[in-house]
């Protein structure tokens, strides 16, 4: 996973919550870092998360997308949300030749669908407009260690995003400065080994983590996991995708900087 450090030079003003399963965490310094207007916006952000979850997770029975798995909603009714999340799904698979899906069977054989690898990234990305609205406010909007990163000025002084090393999760394998973008790590350190190789149903070998830099967190975080799934062709794929940076430490510790 990642996690955002600031620099000094401004005030800065923090807050976590828990949100879709999540931690969620804000940090914003500058003209409005903890102002009235930063509370409110705060305040859209957790709304917007807490909307998306109650579509897609999993965990809930009444989400659209439990009910889809349960035979009571149909893909042909499914929302404008669903229909968006579906086809940055469809491109992620396309574009990963098959190693990211968002389909898997299910115990009794029947098809479910699992948006978990596309919409944390999305909703957190979606739900980051509201503190870029901010006049004179530098963002950085965290989910589950994925960051989505706004600097007012495109110049301006830049977040410092680190990168735990996936075998020890309390030390750095590196700093990444990000100003408008975003960072996402994919990996089993914290969540187990829960991302599969759609290919083979099987969890991917010889890689630890991959972290990808882009210009915004959707794609930061489909790419991370879709690369990850590759394991030991995963710093191949990352690097045919187009403007993206990044890193990928392998099982035995190695690191390789796209």
């Amino acid at each position: 996973m990642s996690a955002a450090r600031t620099t000094p030079r401004a005030a800065t003003w923090r807050d976590v919550v828990h949100v879709m399963g999540l931690p969620v965490s804000v940090a914003l310094r500058g003209r409005h870092a903890g102002d009235d207007a930063a509370r409110a916006a705060w305040a859209q952000v957790q709304a917007d998360l807490r909307e998306v979850d109650a579509v897609f997770s999993r965990y809930r029975d009444d989400s659209w997308v439990s009910r889809h798995n349960a035979g009571r909603a149909r893909l042909a009714d499914a929302p404008p949300e669903v229909r968006e999340v579906l086809a940055l799904a469809e491109e992620a698979r396309t574009a990963s030749e098959g190693a990211f899906d968002v389909w898997r069977p299910g115990p009794d054989g029947r098809t479910l669908l699992d948006t978990d690898g596309v919409v944390k990234g999305w909703a957190v990305h979606r739900a980051a407009r509201h503190l870029a609205e901010l006049p004179g406010t530098d963002s950085c909007l965290g989910g589950g260690g994925d960051v989505a990163c706004w600097t007012a000025d495109p110049g301006g002084e830049p977040w410092l995003i680190g990168i735990e090393h996936p075998h020890d999760p309390a030390s750095l394998v590196a700093r990444v400065p990000c100003r408008r973008g975003a960072v996402a790590t994919s990996g089993a350190a914290h969540r187990g080994q829960h991302v599969v190789d759609a290919r083979s149903g099987r969890p991917p070998t010889d890689v630890a983590s991959v972290t990808v830099v882009a210009a915004d967190l959707t794609t930061a975080d489909i790419d991370a996991t879709a690369a990850y799934a590759h394991g030991p062709g995963a710093l191949s794929w990352l690097r045919s995708r187009p403007d993206r940076g990044g890193l990928v430490v392998w099982a035995d510790g190695r690191v390789d900087v796209v």
